[in-house]
């Protein structure tokens, strides 16, 4: 196998697949990234066995062939490389030659044999869709998912295909994000599938505003197909909690909210919010909230914050990590706050089909 390319491009190629790559595996060949040398292009491939992912860069190819290489080592080496022209051959015996302007590399792999192949997909339920709606969808959602791993059905975002729309949901059984994506797809292809936590990381990275991306479902099976480049994962199993019996279906007060001045309000009290009570206080009067944070032992904040409000007056705590990572990731200019009382949850809402349930936290008086 031998092939040349331009160090750009390498690096690229590598940098789109090596995050897959699992620091500490008991299975050497899993630290390594599988080259495919065919003509026009080189193809890579990573997997930790839950994950994995392939993409192409283009190159002149000499001689085809296959091996498998060190992937942090070969990153490594090849953005120190002083030229922008890099050369790579490898022997019958699976070790790599690196040579770019006066500088030699040889390091050593492992046969393409051992590398484990990813899943095929011949019988999946395929959907098409926009990157752009899916990378919103997801950066609408994704923040809320569970790390605790014991609940592990929750260690992932729920794609619910039904009645020609994508739903997304992520909650941690504190907070739940949602959102609704038009689609169109046949009855037969309807599911609820949960799909974990690394692969939606991976598929942030890789979505863009512009194309499509083919989303194929197999059995336990999930493939995103998109920028010359594929993301295969294993889907959690288990049955996703009925997360509509959360949402609350009455609302007593409405209050229209300017999204990033009540960002930047939150951001600040929260500086003296403690580390163990950890909330913050929202103290409706008319045309008015004070946001509020008080801890004994450091001091207290309080923002003032006029809004169009002509309802009952009450105070409500929230933990305020959990109350600005919604606004920190919607891009609209005004957000709505659906309230019922000091301790049912809150409902943060937008033009588009998308909500937020917040629990609130005890108010110590």
């Amino acid at each position: 196998m031998k092939f040349t390319a331009t160090k750009e491009k390498l690096l690229e190629g590598l940098q789109q697949v090596q995050n897959v790559v699992s620091t500490r595996t008991t299975l050497p060949i899993l630290s390594n990234v599988l080259l495919q040398a065919q003509e026009g292009g080189v193809s890579l491939t990573t997997t930790d066995l839950d994950v994995g992912v392939r993409g192409k860069f283009e190159a002149n190819v000499e001689k085809v062939g296959a091996t498998t290489l060190p992937a942090r080592r070969l990153f490594t080496i090849i953005r120190e490389l002083p030229s922008s022209e890099v050369s790579i051959e490898v022997d019958g015996k699976n070790a790599a030659s690196i040579r770019s302007g006066q500088s030699f590399f040889k390091i050593l792999g492992l046969p393409e044999e051992e590398f484990p192949p990813l899943p095929k997909f011949e019988n999946a339920k395929v959907v098409t869709m926009r990157q752009k709606d899916l990378r919103e969808g997801l950066r609408k959602t994704s923040y809320a998912i569970s790390t605790d791993e014991t609940r592990y059905v929750l260690n992932g975002v729920l794609f619910s295909f039904k009645e020609n729309k994508l739903t997304l949901v992520a909650t941690d059984g504190r907070r739940l994000a949602m959102v609704d994506i038009e689609l169109e797809f046949p009855r037969s292809h309807e599911a609820d599938i949960i799909v974990p936590t690394k692969a939606v990381t991976e598929l942030q990275r890789l979505l863009t505003d512009d194309g499509d991306v083919k989303v194929s479902v197999g059995t336990g099976q999930i493939a995103f197909d998109l920028n010359n480049t594929l993301l295969v994962s294993k889907l959690i199993e288990g049955n996703y909690p009925n997360y509509k019996q959360v949402i609350p279906t009455e609302t007593k007060e409405r209050v229209t909210l300017e999204r990033e001045t009540f960002l930047n309000c939150l951001r600040r009290v929260s500086l003296l919010a403690s580390d163990k009570s950890n909330s913050i206080k929202l103290n409706f009067t008319k045309n008015n909230i004070d946001i509020t944070a008080n801890t004994p032992e450091v001091g207290e904040a309080k923002e003032t914050l006029p809004v169009a409000y002509k309802g009952r007056e009450f105070s409500i705590a929230f933990n305020p990590e959990f109350l600005m990572a919604p606004l920190r990731n919607l891009s609209e200019d005004e957000v709505f706050f659906d309230l019922i009382d000091e301790m049912s949850p809150g409902v943060l809402k937008i033009q588009t089909p998308f909500l937020y349930v917040l629990m609130p936290m005890r108010i110590s008086s």
